[in-house]
């Protein structure tokens, strides 16, 4: 009888240690994962996650691009970061324009579309801003054009299998308003 009830209170107490450390193990991967890169339906969800209404996209889109974006995804952890990629309307299939947002002093997260050759880099003054765009080639040595600039304490860079045009066009379509100009020194 006496060994009966130590074995029952044996199995009792380990049951429960087993029950706490099946939670624990449950728990960890959302602890891990809160924050960490994931993707997202539409770009609500992603502010949701961001906690943050100022996810910057654009008005305007040539007729090459497919909206809406083929890739949403976010991160809050290290730092906040949006990645947006929008596929080629005549082939769903082959991204033709990437979009980031990263909080400055971060570089932009690495992109689909990466230039692996600049042919011509120019300072590139709109509403206000000043941006960097730079045209080049990408992949099979066909023409991108990447243009950057900074929104308050983010970051924001656009690649585009395209001509600098069309990028501009949809850069300045994501400004709403024009800065103020500084004061005088």
């Amino acid at each position: 009888m006496k060994r009966t009830l130590g074995g029952m209170l044996l199995f009792s107490t380990m049951v429960v240690i087993l029950a706490g450390l099946l939670q624990l193990l449950n728990w960890i991967p959302s602890a891990v994962q809160d924050g960490a890169f994931q993707r997202y339906a539409s770009i609500d969800e992603a502010r949701m996650h961001l906690k943050s209404s100022t996810v910057y996209t654009p008005a305007y889109f040539p007729r090459s691009v497919r909206w809406p974006p083929s890739l949403i995804a976010t991160q809050s952890r290290p730092y906040p970061a949006v990645v947006m990629e929008f596929s080629r309307s005549d082939n769903p299939g082959e991204t033709i324009l990437v979009i980031t947002e990263t909080a400055l002093p971060h570089r932009p997260l690495v992109e689909k579309l990466r230039l692996t050759g600049i042919r011509e880099s120019v300072r590139y003054e709109f509403k206000g801003r000043t941006a960097l765009l730079e045209v080049g080639v990408c992949g099979k040595d066909e023409q991108c054009c990447r243009m950057t600039w900074s929104e308050g304490d983010v970051g924001i860079a656009l690649v585009m299998r395209s001509s600098p045009v069309e990028l501009v066009r949809i850069a300045e379509s994501m400004i709403t308003k024009q800065r103020a100009a500084d004061p005088p020194h």
